[in-house]
Parts: structure tokens; sequence; C-alpha cells
């Protein structure tokens, strides 16, 4: 079964989302909703009513600047047609309250958040819930900017909606970027880059440090790092320590396996990560040579479309977004204002994160 959707916007991320989704099976463009008259690989509309009405798309993704999310989101749900909406869902806090007061209660919104699905995340994720390093306690993450780098401190927290009690501050120093979006730089003098750096409290003995520095996301001369600890061991990027007994302990790589690489002539692409002879996570897409983003996209556009025919889960409901970049507004805060900022319960504190666009 074919799920039609229409995209609001078309620029990199669209087009990255169109690119993979023209790769899956079970997907199919029946427009693009973009202003400014331009060639398109897909038929253009002038509205999103009019592209509604005409193409009727089982579902829309938004990929619109931060300030007009909510009211594409609002004119989605209006129309009872379901949303998979670009992160963040809102600008700031008052607008995440309207629009969650608007179309919390539709169960027809999604938000387009990637990162827990990208094969390393994802194996890593798989590790601690074997139990290898105990019951997690302490997450730190530096490697993506606040509402994607929370999306992960809470899912390898497990710590749902509970508030928490952020201290965060700023410094800034000169770096260089030789890398952004558009490909190599070509720079060659460092220019002013802030890392802020917050400590997250969510109580019961559970915390995380978040460090981002400007560009960072895309800058590959500051390493991405990842620590995950618990009560019995230790995940650190690619490897555990962890007790093997009452007197011993051991270091345990999670491997990665990559075809192409000298004399293996299958070609460039990702297999699997393994934990010793446990495997933690398969590509689901093999021979398509994708990176980890695409990897990721493309699980969360198959997991979409599954949710829309209401064959599976909802990937990434509104609730769990909007946290997200509450606790991420609450960083920018506490590092703005030098003091601690502790968030609030929400409307949407302890929505299900289940159910269909029919139900």
């Amino acid at each position: 079964m074919t799920t039609t959707y229409a995209l609001v916007g078309f620029g990199f991320r669209a087009a990255t989302l169109h690119r993979v989704a023209t790769a899956l099976d079970g997907l199919r463009c029946v427009g693009a909703v973009v202003r400014t008259p331009r060639p398109l690989p897909v038929p253009r509309y002038d509205s999103l009513g009019a592209c509604l009405r005409d193409a009727r798309p089982g579902l829309v993704i938004t990929a619109v600047p931060w300030d007009r999310n909510p009211d594409v989101i609002r004119e989605c749900v209006a129309h009872g047609v379901p949303v998979l909406a670009e992160t963040p869902p809102a600008p700031d806090l008052p607008a995440l309250r309207a629009l969650w007061a608007d179309v919390g209660g539709s169960g027809l919104v999604q938000v387009a958040e990637q990162y827990p699905l990208m094969p390393t995340h994802a194996a890593r994720a798989a590790a601690v819930r074997t139990g290898i390093i105990g019951a997690p306690t302490q997450v730190q993450v530096s490697s993506t900017q606040l509402y994607h780098a929370v999306a992960l401190i809470r899912g390898l927290l497990g710590a749902g909606h509970d508030a928490a009690t952020v201290r965060a501050g700023r410094t800034e120093a000169p770096l260089l970027h030789p890398l952004d979006r558009a490909g190599w730089t070509g720079e060659t003098t460092p220019r002013p880059a802030v890392t802020t750096i917050a400590m997250l409290d969510f109580g019961a003995g559970r915390s995380a440090l978040y460090d981002f520095t400007t560009g960072q996301t895309r800058n590959l001369l500051r390493f991405r790092r990842l620590l995950i600890r618990g009560t019995h061991g230790e995940l650190h990027d690619d490897e555990i320590v962890h007790p093997t007994g009452p007197r011993g302990l051991a270091r345990t790589p999670l491997t990665r396996r990559q075809s192409g690489h000298e004399l293996d002539l299958n070609g460039f692409d990702t297999e699997s990560i393994t934990l010793g002879t446990e495997v933690l996570w398969t590509n689901p897409y093999p021979g398509r040579r994708w990176n980890d983003d695409e990897i990721a996209t493309a699980a969360l556009l198959d997991a979409t479309a599954a949710w829309v025919r209401g064959a599976g889960p909802p990937p990434y409901p509104l609730a769990e977004a909007a946290q997200d970049h509450l606790i991420g507004l609450a960083i920018e805060e506490a590092a703005a204002a030098d003091r601690p900022v502790t968030t609030s319960a929400e409307a949407w504190s302890g929505m299900p994160s289940s159910g269909t666009p029919d139900s």
C-alpha cells in the first residue's frame, strides 16, 4: 500500500527528505507547496489549501522556518490530514503551548526527530537495553544542538516528561569552520564560536551534560562524543566497560561492520553494529550505500508511512518533541540568564505515545 505525501517547502531539508523517500517503497510525493515559482521534480502548489484540495495527500511533511511551522501544522489538522513536522514544531514556549492547545489532542502530528534512529545511537540504546551497564544514570552528549541532543538524553535515560533543572554557561573562542551544509568552505581563518555547556538534573539520580559549539554538527574539527553512565558500567562512544563477575571487568567494543574495504568487493555499505556476538543493529536498507543520516531519515519516513496506514506506532509524537524543545529552551534561558531554570509540567506531560491517525 502506498502512502501519498506532500511537502511544504523545498529547501535543503525537504530536498533530502524527497530524495530518500523516492528510493523507498510505499511512499509517493504528489506535490510541494512553494511560493516562488521554480523548477521542481514534483507538481508545485502556491498554497497548502490548493495542494490538499487537488493533490489529496495522505500525509504532509513540513520543512519550513520555525515561525511558519505552527500555522502549517494547524491547517493540516484542520483538514484532518496527518503531518510530519520538521524540528522544532514551534519557535518558542508560548508558541509551543498554543500549538499544543490547538492540535495536541488530534493525534495527527508527528515530528521529524531522526537522531535516535541513527545507526550508532540506535545501537547504543540497544546496548543499554541489554542491561550491560545496569540502570543508566547519566548521559553526556556533545554532537548536536538543543532539542536533538535532548531527544537522545531523554531516550537513553528514560526520563520521559519529568521536570529538569538546568544550569548552563557559555564561552566564546575562535574556531576554524572547514565544512558547512554546502560542503568545504575553503576558510583558513578561525572565527568566533560559542560553546554552551549545561548540566541537567532530572531527579532520582539521573543527570545529563550538554556540550555544543556553534556549527559542531558539521564541523569535523570537533569530535562527536556520547557517554552513558550506569550503575554497573559505562558506555563511551563505541566501547563499554562492565563487570564480568564479582572480581572481573571487561572492555567490550561496539563493532561496526562496514563493507567495501580492501578486498571486500561487495561495495561500500554499512551492514551492522554488534556487541560481541550480539547484533544490536542491522541496516534495513542494504545496497543503498546511504550515510547514517539518510538511513535514519528513511527509517523515520517508513515508520511515519506505517503509522498513517494504521500499521505501526507513531514514530515521534508532538508531545515528545514538545518536551525536547521545552528543555532545549531551558538550556538557552539558563545560559543567557546565568541562573538555574527548572521546567514545569506542561499540558502535553504524560500524554500516551501510541495510537494512529484514526484512533
